[in-house]
């Protein structure tokens, strides 16, 4: 079956596409080069006419159809070489009827010229099993009539542009697949990249829009509470603010789960760090957050060293003011001379800083159709990217902790 298919192709297949032109110049090459080629083509078929009726007595009839059938595949070859290749093989049994023994080659020179020209255009556009049963049936026809002094050094001849041809054919499918991979490599990269801008996207809008959408929420649903003699129809408009954070919440969700699920636009606002703690804190407080910050001084703090840390302390008060509301949160980050170290616990029963769950024991109802959030793996993902870690869960005494180790590389 493995030499059948090859051999089959050889005789019905399929010619192989041209390559495409390389340049305009080579296009009008071809333009200025096909006439005198024609006129060329032209001479050499009357040459061959009239050397068949010279040298063996042929009639004009047969002469013509012989010269014709000579010379018509070499233009047939430009384009479909395979199918010329078929058309001149026939001929070099045809071709040797009538010749006489005052001839050095039972074929005449100008069908000689003619085949070798289709042989060096077939070869460079097939595979080399084609190749070898083109040039293995070139052969019997030269071991057959060809004088036995020549046939050989004829067979050395075809062998070797068969073996050029496949060297070329190798070399160009090679090109090819590396042109082929080089594009699929550029693809990968480029989706790659747009996955990892999602992520960062998700992340972001995450620790950002979502904190402050929670705030706004725990604010609108905290002000009866914390604010005297409101009258009934601020109330209804502190519900239905607060219901709308909360619906918001819901849809941001669902686009954040759709971008991570795939899984840059460059900040101009300088991003938060240690400093900004303080600010962060207030806003907590505001929110009806107790919250005892403790931030020990950091000196040549890197930048994305001070922006996780912040982040972290960031999600974990926005986890604890929507599922232990009222849990007072101890937040204390502490330096050191080869880490950053970040802290942040409860003392109730119920996480202050989940996934996004809202545990039944807190007295808020789950997050939608029980999917977690993406508050944990947002603040791993940032401790990770710094070679740090992150452990959270429930603390032994009851409550909730949440520990982060984020590395500070030498100075230098």
């Amino acid at each position: 079956m493995e030499l059948a298919g090859p051999a089959r192709r050889v005789l019905l297949g399929p010619d192989r596409p041209r390559p495409p032109a390389r340049s305009s110049r080579w296009v009008r090459i071809r333009l200025y080069a096909t006439p005198p080629a024609v006129l060329a083509l032209i001479g050499l078929a009357l040459a061959n006419a009239s050397y068949l009726m010279e040298n063996r007595e042929q009639g004009r009839l047969v002469a013509g159809l012989l010269s014709a059938w000579a010379v018509l595949p070499v233009p047939v070859a430009v384009s479909r070489p395979l199918l010329a290749w078929r058309l001149s093989y026939p001929l070099l049994f045809l071709g040797v009827l009538g010749a006489g023994a005052r001839e050095a080659w039972p074929w005449p020179p100008v069908q000689i010229l003619s085949f070798l020209v289709v042989l060096c255009l077939l070869v460079p556009r097939q595979e080399s099993a084609v190749i070898a049963w083109v040039t293995a049936l070139n052969l019997v026809p030269v071991l057959v009539f060809a004088p036995p002094a020549n046939a050989w050094g004829v067979a050395v001849l075809f062998v070797a542009i068969g073996l050029a041809g496949d060297l070329v054919s190798r070399r160009r499918r090679s090109r090819a697949e590396l042109a082929r991979q080089a594009e699929l490599t550029e693809l990968e990269q480029a989706r790659r990249a747009v996955l990892e801008e999602r992520a960062r996207i998700a992340r972001e809008m995450h620790d950002v829009v979502a904190h402050h959408m929670s705030m706004i929420a725990v604010q609108a649903e905290t002000a009866p509470y914390r604010i005297a003699g409101l009258p009934p129809p601020a109330l209804a408009e502190f519900t239905t603010i607060a219901a709308g954070a909360r619906e918001a919440l819901t849809d941001m969700r669902r686009l954040l789960g759709v971008l991570r699920a795939e899984t840059d636009e460059s900040p101009r606002a300088p991003q938060p760090g240690l400093a900004d703690l303080a600010e962060l804190g207030e806003t907590a407080r505001r929110a009806g957050v107790s919250v005892d910050l403790t931030v020990a001084e950091a000196e040549d703090l890197p930048e994305a060293v001070g922006l996780a840390a912040y982040r972290i302390v960031q999600e974990a008060l926005a986890n604890a003011a929507r599922h232990a509301p009222g849990s007072p949160v101890r937040v204390a980050v502490r330096g050191g001379t080869d880490a950053l170290c970040v802290e942040v616990e409860n003392d109730l029963g119920t996480p202050a800083a989940t996934a996004g769950r809202r545990p039944s024991a807190a007295g808020e109802p789950p997050s939608p159709a029980g999917e977690p959030g993406h508050g944990l793996v947002g603040m791993r993902e940032r401790a990770a990217l710094l070679g740090g870690t992150l452990e959270a869960g429930p603390r032994p005494g009851g409550g909730y902790r949440i520990t982060a180790r984020l590395p500070v590389p030498e100075a230098g």
